[in-house]
């Protein structure tokens, strides 16, 4: 159980972004002048393999257009040149990641394309929009302005200045860094803590620690909160449980629908521990995840 909390960690959490941020950092920046195609270009063909590095990394210097496609698909070949005259007079601000989903399906599973051309935007490693079907350019140009306007502003990594707007990194996350490194939830929270203690607002801070927190109770609750929790549908301690073990593993649909589920058969004190626990999950997912904006609005649909 420790072992699998210990890579969710990785893949879901604080350490993920943490690392991811810092490749990014260590990486140059969107090179328009680079050829289509190449990575570091404005407009650059991503694979299974080049993923983490050109989507994932990447997006934690400029927001990432994903354009899903096939070669058999028309309306692909009408959005497509579109998406890449945009990209290319972003000048860097963006970049524009194209997938060919017959040669990734795996890629195409899991960012849960329905349908193509799909569009997703991905924001320091996070999906945070997107659209499905050809539009046209005037629509294709706001999505793409909106985007970049709520997350960069449109400023472009390594332009002159940069450097000096950006905030020196805190130092005292480093020991928190280290425990995550170590496997060490508890050192980590208290290492959170400790900034929290001075800092209550810290914007790194204050959302790490309860990633982590839900990382500990996931732990707690054992790799028989499944089972526990359903033999017990009127458990709601065993529900709540199950949820955090739940997303502590990824499950984040699975998570939520399970409280959900509480909200929906309960009243009372149950009901509200159940939306309570919800609304904290909410928060470790983070509100820029679609999934917490679907979840919100079944939430009020079962309350209201």
């Amino acid at each position: 159980m420790a072992a699998s909390l210990a890579g969710a960690v990785d893949l879901a959490a604080v350490k993920a972004r943490s690392d991811a941020a810092a490749r990014a950092a260590a990486a140059p920046p969107p090179a328009p002048g680079a050829p289509a195609g190449a990575p570091g270009a404005a407009v650059v063909d991503v694979d299974e393999a080049t993923f983490q590095t050109e989507v994932i990394d990447r997006s934690f210097q400029v927001p990432v257009v994903l354009d899903l496609w096939a070669e058999w698909c028309g309306p692909c070949k009408q959005l497509s040149p579109v998406l890449e005259k945009l990209a290319a007079e972003g000048g860097g601000s963006w970049v524009l990641a194209k997938v060919d989903v017959d040669a990734n399906p795996n890629l195409s599973q899991g960012l849960r394309v329905q349908g193509i051309p799909a569009v997703k935007a991905v924001w320091q490693g996070q999906l945070v929009a997107e659209f499905t079907g050809a539009i046209p350019e005037e629509q294709a140009r706001q999505f793409v302005t909106e985007l970049v306007g709520a997350t960069t502003g449109g400023a472009v990594p390594g332009a002159q200045g940069d450097a000096e707007s950006q905030e020196p990194e805190d130092p005292r996350l480093d020991a928190a860094e280290a425990a995550l490194d170590a496997g060490d939830l508890a050192g980590a929270e208290a290492a959170y803590q400790q900034i929290l203690d001075v800092e209550p607002a810290h914007p790194v801070a204050s959302v790490a620690i309860k990633q982590v927190q839900l990382f500990r109770r996931a732990e707690e609750a054992g790799p028989n909160a499944l089972d526990t929790a359903d033999a017990a549908p009127d458990d709601v301690a065993a529900q709540t449980r199950a949820a955090d073990f739940l997303l502590g593993t990824g499950d984040v649909d699975g998570a939520f629908a399970r409280l959900l589920d509480v909200v929906r058969r309960t009243s009372g004190a149950d009901r509200d521990a159940a939306r309570v626990h919800l609304v904290e999950l909410f928060g470790v997912v983070g509100d820029d995840d679609p999934r917490v904006g679907a979840a919100r609005r079944q939430l009020s649909a079962a309350l209201f």
